[in-house]
């Protein structure tokens, strides 16, 4: 984390024209594919190449869409670099991506935009700033920040006109289409609970991201309780609905799986989907250098990024239930 104060962004294009997005993806980590498995989906894909993808979900994913039908029209990405440097030739590959850079900074001046691939949220401010800095629109990978200091950095630099972009993939999800709007008929939702993976830090805002479009802003509170291998963080809304969040850190087989209960009737929903989730994510991302418009307001994020940070801090305090407007009250200050 940098204490380095924000550095006026250069002015960016509010939208950007060109028949043919270039785009760099920045950045992979142990237990995170996305420059393979995104980079295919924008570019299509080698399927001899896919084969030897050290990640046998992408395969999966990936591989029941034929190349041909695979690639966002308009967009491509034409550059990557990997943290570890002998990971992006088989990236490359796979994708079709033409351009290996020694180093991110590399890409500056040679690409319309740049995708930070990783999900290390606590690392995340210092992989954009030289972007942010530059001009360029960026999406980053989820969580956007995990925490007060380099979130606010993100808010000086979006207010300051930097073109930013920040999601869970699980926003996108298909199989939320169902229950967005209350057309599921379920009535005012009274609980609800969204299983993920891994740790509160790195993946709950996965379990986070597709209830928030369910109950739309507005959470109060967080408490975060742990045990050996799980956590689990219990959220409050204004409108009364209550929210669990288990973090199962070795529930891959649970993972995906939102339930919930509402006045008039309940509903599991398992999110398996991976491709469309994720192909709908990136179109968002293109849409959004094109229109020059987020389909959500920024402020989302930043509530979204808020209720992380609080359950962090919930979990460093003994389980104490912390309200998300000290995180917020914080960030402004």
């Amino acid at each position: 984390m940098s204490s380095a104060a924000p550095v006026a962004p250069a002015a960016p294009t509010p939208a950007i024209a060109p028949a043919n997005l270039r785009l760099a993806m920045l950045g992979m980590i142990a237990g995170n594919g996305h420059p393979f498995s995104w980079s295919s989906i924008i570019n299509g894909y080698d399927p001899a190449a896919l084969a030897r993808c050290p990640y046998p979900g992408i395969i999966a994913y990936m591989g029941p869409h034929a190349p041909a039908t695979v690639g966002i029209p308009g967009a491509r990405v034409t550059h990557v670099w990997t943290d570890d440097p002998s990971e992006a030739p088989a990236v490359a590959a796979t994708a079709l991506i033409p351009n290996v850079v020694k180093n991110p900074e590399d890409v500056i001046g040679h690409v319309d935009a740049v995708l930070i691939s990783t999900d290390d949220g606590f690392d995340h401010m210092r992989r954009a700033r030289p972007f942010i800095e530059a001009g360029l629109p960026v999406f980053v990978d989820k969580p956007l920040a995990t925490s007060v200091e380099d979130l606010r950095t993100f808010i000086a630099w979006e207010k300051a006109g930097a073109r930013l972009l920040s999601s869970s993939g699980l926003r996108y999800a298909p199989e939320l289409d169902p229950h967005l709007g209350g057309q599921s008929g379920l009535g005012q939702l009274r609980w609800v609970s969204s299983v993920t993976a891994k740790t509160w830090e790195r993946y709950g805002i996965h379990a986070l991201e597709p209830v928030f479009r369910l109950t739309g802003p507005g959470y109060t509170s967080v408490r975060l309780e742990s045990a050996p291998g799980l956590e689990i963080a219990h959220l409050t809304h204004r409108s009364g609905t209550q929210v669990t969040l288990p973090v199962i850190y070795d529930g891959g087989a649970t993972f995906g799986t939102l339930h919930l209960c509402g006045m008039a009737g309940q509903a599991t929903v398992r999110f398996t989907d991976t491709y469309t989730t994720f192909r709908r994510q990136l179109i968002a991302f293109v849409d959004f250098l094109r229109e020059g418009q987020s389909a959500y307001p920024f402020g989302d994020t930043v509530e979204l990024m808020a209720i992380i940070i609080a359950g962090l801090r919930s979990r460093a305090e003994g389980s104490r239930r912390v309200d998300v407007s000290e995180i917020l009250e914080s960030l402004y200050a």
